[in-house]
């Protein structure tokens, strides 16, 4: 194999593309005695942005509630720009939707983190996610809708 035909994977750049922070029921959460329930999602996209450049993009969203009371809620987008070569077909989609989410999720963790913090709350701090899971799972959900459909 060849230089040229040498699998390749590299991260052009790391961003920010969308941070949104909301505290509706401010001041009267900061008076609150009771612990909010937190959920978190999780979506992640890919865009082919130009010869072998992909955006990628994972978006969390936080929402802490105190029964139907919204504490907080953040969301934001951490994206990262991707050159990969000569990766086969078969591969390039978990790759997109495994590896790059890997290398974004503590950048997302950190954005979060300090969003909530600068908010006015303790930190949140996100687990570690099992994007390859995700990713089966998803899988596993398109294949019986297809064979449904069919």
């Amino acid at each position: 194999m060849t230089e040229q035909e040498t699998p390749s994977f590299a991260i052009e750049k790391l961003y920010v593309k969308d941070l949104s922070l909301e505290v509706p029921n401010a001041p009267a959460v900061f008076l609150e005695q009771k612990a909010p329930e937190v959920s978190l999602q999780l979506q992640t996209g890919a865009v082919k942005v130009g010869d072998e450049v992909f955006e990628v993009t994972l978006t969390v969203t936080v929402t802490a509630k105190i029964e139907e009371k919204t504490v907080f809620l953040v969301e934001a987008g951490q994206s990262g720009l991707f050159r990969i070569r000569n990766v086969p077909e078969e591969s390039l989609e978990p790759l997109l939707a495994i590896a790059c989410p890997n290398i974004l999720f503590p950048y997302a963790r950190e954005t979060i983190s300090e969003s909530v913090i600068r908010a006015g709350f303790a930190p949140v701090i996100l687990q570690p996610v099992n994007f390859e899971a995700m990713y089966m799972a998803r899988d596993q959900e398109e294949s019986r809708d297809n064979t449904a459909k069919a």
